[in-house]
C-alpha cells in the first residue's frame, strides 16, 4: 500500500471515529466569536483547509496561531462551511455525543409537560440544543425531523436510530426546506423515512382543542408549534369582539379566540384551499360553529374589507417570512407596513392587533420602528401591550442569537 493510499485511509477512519482528519484554520482576528462558543464559522472567517476534508466529515477548528478550538462538520457548499458541536478536543462527534445531546433536549421537554402522549412539541431545536442543522418536532406518536446543515443529514440513519430507541415513534417523516436544501447541498426527499405513517391526519391536542395535522405537506413540519403560547393568551384579549385572522393556516388562532378568548366571531383567511379546508376540518372537531373560513389573498381581502366598510374588534396578522435573507429586509417591512396598515383601517378604537413576524432578519426594532411608521401614517396612537416571541420548546441559545427569529407583539390601536 502506497504512503498516499495510507494515509487517506488512516483519515477516514479517524472521520468515522468522530475526531478530525483535517483542520479549518481562520484567518487573524477572526478567532473571537468561536471562543465564545457560537457555532457557525462563515467561509470568509477561514484562511485554509489542511489536510483532505469531504463535505460532512468531522474537522478541527484552529485559530490562526494553530491553537485548537472547536470541532465540527464541514460543508463546502455552505456559507456556514463548519458547525461546531464541541470546545473539547478529547470529544468525539460520534453516536455517544448525539445521543446524549438529544436525550437532554427531551428531557428539557418533559420538563415543560410537552410530553403527553396527544400533544405535540419541537423535541430538538437546532443550534439551541447543540445539534446545528437538526430540528425535531412529535406530533403524538410521530416524528417529523428537518434537517438544515449536511453534517447531520449525513448521520441520518444513525440519529432516527437514536430517536427510535429514546421516543419510540410509531413512524418519523422527513422534512426538507427548499432553499435550505439546495445552500446545503442536502438531497432528500420528503415523506416517511421509517416506520409507518398515519391513515390521514395525525391528530393532535394543543391548549385544550384538536387539530389534524398534515405531516406530509403541511406547511413547515405541519403545523406552527412556536405560536402554542401566543394563541392562548392572544386569545385573552379577545372577550365579546369580532376577530379577523389573517393567514390563519389551519385556524388555530381563531380556534384559540372563540374557545377561550370568548370571541363574539372570528373569521379566518388564508391564501391556501387546503389550508382552509383543514381549518373547517378543526372547527368541527371542535365543534365551534361561531369561527368561519375563507380562501383570500391576505392583502386584498384586508383592502376589501376595509373599502366595505368592515370593522373588527381584533385583527390577527400571522404572515409566511417576508425576509429569507438579510437583503431583502427593506422590502420585507415595505410589506409588513403595508400589512399592517391595511389592519389598522378595518380595526375599531381601541381594537386589539396582534401581528407577527417570523423573518429571522428583522429585529424587534425594526418591527417596532415599523409599527411607529403605521402610527404616523394612521394618526392612531398604538400601545404595545406585551412582545412576546417562540413557545419554551424553542429555546434560544445566548451563544448563537440568530436563532430568535419569532416576535409577535400584542397591541392596542386607539
Amino acid at each position: 500500500m502506497s504512503d498516499a493510499s495510507s494515509s487517506i485511509d488512516s483519515a477516514a477512519q479517524e472521520s468515522a471515529a468522530g475526531f478530525a482528519a483535517a483542520r479549518a484554520v481562520l484567518k487573524p482576528r477572526k478567532a473571537r466569536p468561536f471562543y465564545g462558543r457560537h457555532p457557525w464559522v462563515l467561509d470568509s472567517a477561514i484562511a485554509r483547509i489542511e489536510g483532505s476534508a469531504a463535505d460532512g466529515d468531522v474537522v478541527d477548528l484552529l485559530a490562526d496561531t494553530g491553537k485548537f478550538i472547536a470541532r465540527g462538520l464541514y460543508n463546502s457548499q455552505s456559507r456556514i462551511r463548519v458547525r461546531l458541536y464541541t470546545w473539547d478536543v478529547g470529544q468525539a462527534l460520534d453516536d455517544n455525543l448525539w445521543r446524549k445531546r438529544i436525550e437532554t433536549a427531551l428531557a428539557l421537554r418533559s420538563s415543560l409537560a410537552l410530553d403527553a402522549p396527544q400533544g405535540a412539541a419541537r423535541l430538538v431545536y437546532s443550534e439551541a440544543d447543540g445539534l446545528s442543522g437538526l430540528i425535531v418536532d412529535r406530533y403524538a406518536q410521530w416524528l417529523a425531523v428537518q434537517l438544515t446543515g449536511l453534517g447531520m443529514a449525513r448521520r441520518l440513519d444513525e440519529l432516527v436510530a437514536i430517536l427510535r430507541d429514546a421516543v419510540a415513534p410509531r413512524g418519523i417523516f422527513i422534512r426538507t426546506e427548499k432553499g435550505v436544501a439546495r445552500a446545503e447541498g442536502i438531497e432528500l426527499r420528503d415523506g416517511l423515512y421509517w416506520g409507518e405513517g398515519p391513515e390521514g391526519p395525525v391528530f393532535i391536542e394543543e391548549n385544550g382543542l384538536r387539530y389534524g395535522v398534515d405531516l406530509a405537506e403541511g406547511q413547515k413540519t405541519g403545523f406552527y408549534l412556536d405560536q402554542r403560547d401566543n394563541r392562548r393568551v392572544a386569545a385573552g384579549y379577545f372577550r365579546k369582539r369580532r376577530v379577523l385572522d389573517m393567514f390563519c393556516y389551519s385556524g388555530a388562532f381563531s380556534l384559540n379566540a372563540a374557545v377561550h378568548g370568548g370571541a363574539r366571531e372570528v373569521l379566518g383567511f388564508d391564501t391556501s384551499a387546503k389550508a382552509v379546508a383543514l381549518a373547517r376540518a378543526n372547527a368541527e372537531l371542535n365543534g365551534v360553529s361561531n369561527v368561519h373560513f375563507e380562501a383570500g389573498d391576505g392583502f386584498d381581502v384586508l383592502q376589501s374589507l376595509a373599502a366595505s366598510g368592515e370593522r373588527f374588534g381584533a385583527v390577527v396578522l400571522d404572515p409566511p417570512k417576508f425576509a429569507r435573507r438579510r437583503s431583502s429586509v427593506d422590502d420585507a417591512l415595505r410589506a409588513y407596513h403595508r400589512l399592517n396598515r391595511l389592519a389598522a383601517d378595518v380595526l375599531e378604537p381601541g381594537g386589539i392587533l396582534v401581528t407577527c413576524s417570523c423573518s429571522g432578519h428583522v429585529t424587534r426594532e425594526d418591527f417596532l420602528f415599523m409599527l411607529l411608521g403605521v402610527a404616523e401614517q394612521t394618526g392612531r396612537e398604538i400601545q404595545v401591550l406585551e412582545m412576546r416571541g417562540a413557545a419554551a420548546d424553542h429555546p434560544l441559545a445566548v451563544t448563537c442569537l440568530e436563532g430568535e427569529y419569532l416576535k409577535c407583539f400584542i397591541c392596542r390601536v386607539i
